[in-house]
């Protein structure tokens, strides 16, 4: 069993910050990619940072320059540092990643139940 749990979520004012965190725990062998997603009410769903095992990161055009992803392979968990906030960042936020798991060769993917973040003008 695989499972992503997501933490951090709040209330913030425009200009704060929070700092999201996703634990993956189960039957891991090995993370491959972590993403955190997006989506407020009437949205689609948008891809906001990536972080590869070896550290590439890739970031939505929107949030360039005021999010950071991370990640800690030890602990299996995914950050993303969110500072200089805007009313448009509010969202429910998700963590997903792609892992080997067992001793399989298939690379599934898994996604967390989500945090809100909601940010006060």
């Amino acid at each position: 069993q695989v499972q992503l749990v997501e933490s951090g979520g709040g209330l913030v004012q425009a200009g704060g910050s929070l700092k999201l965190s996703c634990a993956a725990s189960g039957s891991i062998v090995r993370i491959n990619v972590m993403r955190w997603y997006r989506q407020a009410p009437g949205k689609q769903r948008e891809l906001v940072a990536a972080i590869t095992s070896s550290g590439t990161t890739d970031y939505a055009d929107s949030v360039k320059g005021r999010f950071t992803i991370s990640r800690d392979n030890v602990r299996n968990t995914v950050y993303l540092q969110m500072d200089s906030l805007k009313p448009d960042d509010t969202a429910v936020y998700t963590c997903n990643a792609d892992l080997y798991r067992d001793s399989s060769a298939n690379n599934y993917r898994y996604w967390g139940q989500g945090t809100q973040v909601t940010v006060s003008a």
